[in-house]
Parts: structure tokens; C-alpha cells; sequence
């Protein structure tokens, strides 16, 4: 995995379809693996915070509803993209639910793992809400455990936007 960067990889969609995440290139990326019911799920407001202050200079967020932790994300994709809309007014991307962890985790979540290892060098993820800043040129930059907020990226994501 080592040859791959963001661009390298399609990812589902809420209504089941391939989306090449090539479409974000150049821009400064956001992966986030949130859930409905989970007690970081108040975040949603700090990350739209965030898109809408810097979308227009090339940066976005992408949302990966994930049920592994907790049993807090049980909605269908559906339920998910109602939830965000209504309860946070979330105007960036949500795709489609997928495993983080374990056989079946994602192959982009797989290599986010291997690009930026957690504490003590694990790769797994440990909870909802796990953050990893991609640059423009579709390499990880930082990866953010899920108690740090969302303001608290503003610098980084400048430095990655300048």
C-alpha cells in the first residue's frame, strides 16, 4: 500500500454507487468515521464548522458512518443521511456505512491505518469520531484521536491549505 495515496481508492456511496475519491484532488481532506449515537456525535456541529469555513479554499470532509463500536451507528444509509441533515444540518460528504476495523474494514480505512498509526504504533481504530488529515497531494498529513475537537485542527488545516 505503500504506492497508494487518497486518489487511489472508490468508496460507496449512500445509495451503493462507486465514487473514485480522485474527485478530491488537490483539495485538503478530512476522513472521519462517525456515528449516530455515539457521545462524540455533537461533533458533527464542529465539523460542519469547519467545511463551511474552508471549503471554498479547497478543503472537505468525508464522513464514514461505522456501527463497529458500541452498536452506535444501527441506521441504514438512509436513516444516516436523514440524521446528519436534520439534527446537524451536516452539508458535507456522508458515504456510505463501512467497517473500519478487522477482515472486512474498508481498503481505504485499511491504508489511513498503515499511513498513520495510533498511539504505541496500533492501527486499529479505537472509536468513533477518529480523524486523519490528507494534504493535497493525497498523502496523510496527521491522524487525530477521537476526543480531540474539531476546532482544535483549525491550525493544521491551514498549514495544509497554504
Amino acid at each position: 500500500m505503500a504506492d497508494q495515496n487518497l486518489y487511489s481508492f472508490q468508496v460507496k456511496t449512500p445509495s451503493n454507487e462507486n465514487l473514485s475519491l480522485e474527485k478530491y484532488k488537490g483539495q485538503v481532506v478530512l476522513v472521519v468515521n462517525v456515528a449516530s449515537k455515539c457521545g462524540f456525535t455533537p461533533q458533527y456541529t464542529g465539523l460542519e464548522d469547519l467545511y463551511q469555513k474552508f471549503h471554498s479554499k479547497g478543503f472537505t470532509i468525508l464522513g464514514f458512518p461505522c456501527n463497529q463500536f458500541g452498536a452506535q451507528e444501527p441506521g441504514n444509509n438512509e436513516e444516516i443521511q436523514s440524521f446528519c441533515k436534520l439534527t446537524y444540518d451536516v452539508t458535507f460528504p456522508v458515504m456510505g456505512k463501512v467497517d473500519v476495523n478487522g477482515g472486512n474494514a474498508d481498503p481505504l480505512y485499511q491504508w489511513l491505518k498503515e499511513a498513520a498509526p495510533g498511539i504505541l504504533g496500533t492501527e486499529m481504530i479505537k472509536w468513533n469520531f477518529t480523524k486523519f488529515l490528507v494534504g493535497k497531494n493525497g498523502e496523510v498529513l496527521k491522524r487525530y484521536a477521537p476526543n480531540v475537537e474539531p476546532k482544535e485542527i483549525v491550525t493544521d488545516i491551514e498549514k495544509a491549505l497554504a
